[in-house]
């Protein structure tokens, strides 16, 4: 893929001229060819036929002077149609240079933006790298069935990409597999798939998409941006107990470029594959049942995208990472609170890494939460979240949750996705705290 032009501009095509017409010069010896010059002897002896001798020397000499006369001003209209025939020329070819001058222009500006954005890109823009990368999915070419509607986020922290990515409905399935057409009765009728067989097509469909989508955006990686993606599959359609749209997760997928890029995908199964990376996929896919995506983009409100870029003397809203960190934890367990959870603040001494115990008093739902609060700077890498997983162990938690003000790194998320642990980083954190009624950012002095 190649964002730069070409000089493709057409060449030059004079336009169309005058004729200039055919003007040989008069050759004298040519009019009088045939006339006699000299007396014959019958003229000499008895002065027959020198009149007639005469006329037609006079007249040849007068066809002569005309036709140089006639050559003369046909070399002034020769001249004339020279110079209009030069006149078009020059205006059509002045036209053509401008039109020229003015198209080179244009590659050079538009040439020179790709290099700006090529820069930005390469050295991991958030904004380029999710419009290269926009780019790289509206290139994919798919049939008219697929709605081929996406969004980005970039994690400029992790260079981790999330994608969520507009599944087509279970509709596309056709109803059936085999036409079968009976002669006696003229009449075509069709063997409809059984559920398990839609359930299957269908599931490979969606898991088809992952990995292609998967495969485009890692191939496409020239700068070495991404280290892993998350790829959350859904579907538009209409929830028939309420009526209202639902876009219902169907597949989601996390997994490092340097792991997937071993997989020789002309050879795979599709559902062994997915399943391989540990998907999650719907149990029931056919009838829409979601799955919870592994990193919900809703989170991820552009609002907070541009945090780092605002004074902190501008507003009133606390900067998280200028808080006491005991202070910190306070504000967690009291998020916590307020969403629903019985939640307590546990000693830093006592607690063998636990910042906050909490309690979901739901049956069936419920049960014992760990949560841990990093306010951090730097990417969250995977120890933390194994010492979580063993907190969780150590405490027989049914969850456990990592806040942190910071990201988190693909291994964190790769380790966590199989396990009852929620991550939650600085744009989610600033989000549910939003949604609570607490104004707050993160700004990095």
């Amino acid at each position: 893929m190649t964002l730069y032009k070409r000089d493709e501009f057409s060449k030059f095509v004079a336009p169309a001229l005058k004729e200039i017409p055919h003007n040989p010069v008069p050759v004298r010896e040519a009019f009088f060819a045939g006339v006699p010059k000299e007396a014959s002897l019958m003229e000499k002896v008895i002065g027959l036929g020198k009149k007639a001798r005469l006329n037609a020397i006079n007249a040849a000499e007068e066809a002569f002077n005309s036709a140089v006369r006639h050559h003369q001003m046909m070399v002034q209209h020769i001249e004339e149609i020279i110079k209009e025939n030069e006149a078009i020329l020059t205006i059509a070819k002045d036209k053509y240079d401008n039109e020229r001058n003015s198209y080179l222009k244009e590659i050079e500006e538009h040439n020179k933006s790709i290099d700006e954005f090529k820069f930005t890109y390469f050295n991991g823009d958030k904004e380029a790298v999710e419009a290269y990368n926009n780019m790289v999915l509206e290139r994919s070419n798919y049939s008219d069935i697929f709605p081929q509607d996406f969004n980005l986020f970039y994690i400029t922290e992790s260079k981790e990409l999330l994608v969520e990515y507009e599944i087509p409905n279970v509709s596309v399935v056709p109803e059936n597999k085999e036409y079968k057409y009976t002669q006696s009765k003229d009449e075509i009728k069709g063997t409809a798939f059984k559920p398990k067989e839609i359930n299957e097509i269908y599931s490979s469909l969606v898991a088809s998409i992952a990995l292609r989508t998967l495969d485009e955006l890692f191939e496409a990686d020239q700068g070495n941006v991404i280290n892993s993606i998350v790829f959350n599959g859904v579907v538009s359609t209409v929830d028939p107990g309420t009526g209202l749209d639902i876009r219902p997760c169907l597949l989601t997928i996390q997994t490092r470029k340097e792991e997937f890029m071993k997989f020789d995908l002309s050879r795979v199964d599709v559902l062994a594959c997915v399943k391989g990376l540990k998907a999650q996929i719907s149990p029931s896919i056919t009838e829409l049942t979601p799955v919870k995506p592994i990193v919900d983009l809703v989170m991820y409100d552009k609002r907070f995208v541009d945090e780092r870029d605002v004074l902190s003397g501008l507003d009133n809203r606390p900067n998280l990472l200028d808080m006491d960190p005991f202070d910190f934890e306070h504000l967690v367990c009291n998020l916590f609170s307020k969403i629903g959870l019985e939640s307590k603040l546990t000693r830093s001494s006592r607690d063998g890494g636990v910042d906050v115990i909490a309690f979901d008093p739901r049956p069936v739902f419920g049960g014992k939460y760990v949560i841990q609060a990093k306010r951090y700077k730097n990417t969250v890498e995977v120890a933390a979240v194994r010492d979580l997983y063993g907190t969780m162990m150590n405490e027989n938690a049914s969850k456990g949750i990592l806040v942190t003000t910071s990201t988190y790194g693909p291994d964190a998320r790769s380790f966590a996705k199989d396990k009852p642990i929620e991550l939650i980083d600085g744009r989610v954190l600033l989000h549910m705290l939003e949604e609570q009624g607490v104004q707050a950012k993160i700004t990095i002095s």
